[in-house]
Parts: structure tokens; C-alpha cells; sequence
């Protein structure tokens, strides 16, 4: 009785020396935690349901994009501009809030958004399959402590060989310095090093101010701000396309539905 012989599993391609990562809306899912609490705020404070979840959540974010810099500066606290934050959401549902309500209402936020932290999917599983393959960093715009938090509560630490932040380091993407200072900790030449992040000011446009090739991760389907070859991918479910996306071997790969 012939046997047949057993089928060789593919061969892994090769990676860059250096794979860097965002961290918010890459790694952790930012995105949805935000969403989620909102929803929740809004099931306990009446006034909020004159809005719809998506014009909240929509207002919310482009609020903290315009208030983000001045906290990465140092120039104002994460919990001041968060009070403010609801404070302009109750002002659009004609509810003004004092002080001292516009701060209990961002600790409720705040105590949601802890309570409902999840990860991209997909992130952990394609950072264990790349690990021990190439040096996996994380290149983040945020403040320490906020970014080691969440680098434990995904329980990726041990699949990280570092993270730049840029409080730490005192500059923040797209500032190609920031990128230099990955490159530096990476042991690797930007012709050497892929960026992976969804922010296309920050990590397509930073990664190439620094001479390393960005894949573009959008995950929500957005349209391209410019017409530069960029490699996207919209899910990390499927590794083996993700790695295909890493050694530069496509153009635009896209996973299952979500």
C-alpha cells in the first residue's frame, strides 16, 4: 500500500529586519472602546440621546484630534481637555454643565472606556506570528504611562522589543524624528523597516518623511487623502496576506468582511 507524502507546510516569507507599529486603532482598539463607552454614557445621562451614537461618537473624536497636540505638549492635562470634551457634547444637546459636572461626567467616561479595553482584532495573533522573525517596535503618539497600560492589558509585552512614545522622547509623529529614534532602537535602516499604522498623517506620511515604507492599515474603508502608492491592508486576520503586505509583495490586500 503506497502512502502519499505529507504536504510541507508553505514557507513563510521573508520579513524586514524592522516592523514598527501604532498603537491606537493598530494595536488597540481605540475606535470601538470609545464607541462603546459613549454608549454608555448616553444610556445614563438622558440629554445625550438628542444625539445619535454615530454624531456623538463622530463629534467626540474630531474633538480630542483637535485637543490631542496641546496634551502631547504637556500644555494641558488629559483629564482638563476630557471635561471640556463633554462639556461641548452636552452644549450641542443645549445642556450646560458646571465644573464640577463636566468632570464626573468624563470620570463615567473614563471609567467605561477602562471597563470596555479591547485589542484590534487580529493584532496579537499576527504580532506572535511575527515575533522572533524581525524586531516588532511600537511608535506611538500618546503619554507613557497611558501606552504601557495598554501594552499590558493586551498582554502583548513579551511579543515587543520596545515602544517609543512621544511624551518619553519629547517629539510625536508625523515628526520624522520620532521614526529615527525607533530606527535607532530597531538596529535597522529605514530601507530596512516597514511602518504599520492607520493614521495617514501620522504614520503613512511620517513613516515616509523618514524613508520607511508604511502599510497603511484601514480597517474603516476610508478613502485614500492622497494618490501615492501606498500598500493597505483592512484586517490582520489574515496573517499569511498581512505578510505578504510586510515583504512588499502587494499592493493593496484586503481580509475577510468584517
Amino acid at each position: 500500500m503506497s502512502s502519499r507524502p505529507s504536504a510541507r507546510p508553505a514557507a513563510r516569507r521573508p520579513l524586514p529586519k524592522a516592523v514598527l507599529f501604532d498603537m491606537d486603532d493598530t494595536i488597540f482598539d481605540h475606535a470601538l472602546t470609545c464607541r462603546d463607552a459613549l454608549r454608555a454614557v448616553r444610556a445614563t445621562y438622558p440629554y445625550f440621546r438628542r444625539l445619535t451614537l454615530d454624531t456623538m461618537w463622530t463629534e467626540y473624536s474630531r474633538l480630542l484630534e483637535a485637543e490631542h497636540p496641546a496634551v502631547l505638549a504637556g500644555t494641558v492635562g488629559p483629564d482638563v481637555v476630557r471635561a471640556e470634551r463633554f462639556r461641548r457634547l452636552a452644549a450641542l444637546c443645549g445642556q450646560s454643565l458646571t465644573d464640577r459636572e463636566a468632570t464626573r461626567l468624563s470620570r463615567a467616561y473614563r471609567r467605561q472606556y477602562q471597563a470596555k479595553r479591547r485589542g484590534v482584532s487580529g493584532a496579537k495573533g499576527l504580532l506572535e506570528r511575527l515575533h522572533g522573525r524581525t524586531v516588532i517596535g511600537i511608535v506611538t503618539n500618546n503619554q507613557v504611562d497611558e501606552q504601557e497600560t495598554k501594552l499590558s492589558f493586551l498582554g502583548i509585552r513579551p511579543l515587543v522589543h520596545f515602544m517609543v512614545v512621544s511624551e518619553g522622547v519629547g517629539v510625536a509623529k508625523p515628526d520624522p524624528r520620532i521614526f529615527r529614534i525607533a530606527l535607532d532602537r530597531a538596529g535597522a535602516e529605514p530601507a530596512q523597516t516597514v511602518m504599520v499604522g492607520d493614521s495617514w498623517f501620522s504614520d503613512v506620511v511620517g513613516a515616509r518623511s523618514a524613508g520607511i515604507r508604511p502599510v497603511w492599515f484601514n480597517r474603516f474603508h476610508r478613502p485614500r487623502p492622497e494618490p501615492i502608492p501606498v500598500t493597505q491592508v483592512d484586517s490582520f486576520r489574515a496573517a499569511s496576506r498581512v505578510e505578504s503586505a510586510l515583504a512588499g509583495n502587494a499592493g493593496e490586500l484586503r481580509g475577510p468582511a468584517r
